[in-house]
């Protein structure tokens, strides 16, 4: 597995192509909601692009606070292959995401935008949920949170 941390303007295109088409495979197809992925964010955040074999198998976007939201460092888009679930793949990616936004900043909380289904997985995670479940693209959400170390 091979793991890399890039900004928008380093993104190779073959690198924004493949996570273009992995969050429509997952979000969009599989999940079937059409909405708009392309929402004026991405430039604004670190990409953790994960490959097996020169193919995208996990991905996720981090923002720093203030980014995204006031208080909080935040993960979206965190997405894995559909034939790379159960591997633990998924866990490594939000640890990784994780680890990247404590080394930009240890005394920030993280918040994530998590499909309730998920909210398990994240737990597991140390996410905490708060707030009421919504709607988000048609889905049932909820906001968790990742204390500061």
């Amino acid at each position: 597995m091979e793991w890399s941390f890039k900004e928008f303007e380093k993104l190779r295109l073959t690198e924004l192509y493949d996570l273009l088409k992995l969050r429509a495979s997952v979000f969009v197809v599989e999940q079937n909601c059409p909405y708009q992925d392309l929402d004026e964010k991405d430039h604004h955040a670190t990409h953790l692009l994960g490959y097996e074999k020169n193919n995208l198998v996990a991905y996720s976007r981090i923002f720093p606070r203030g980014t995204i939201d006031k208080k909080y460092a935040s993960i979206g888009r965190i997405v894995t292959q559909k034939k790379s679930r159960g591997k633990g793949l998924g866990h490594e990616l939000v640890k990784k995401s994780i680890d990247f936004c404590r080394e930009q900043n240890t005394h920030q909380a993280i918040k994530i935008s998590a499909q309730v289904y998920l909210k398990g997985f994240y737990s597991r995670l140390g996410f905490v949920e708060k707030g009421n479940v919504y709607l988000e693209d048609g889905i049932p959400h909820c906001a968790m949170y990742l204390k500061p170390l």
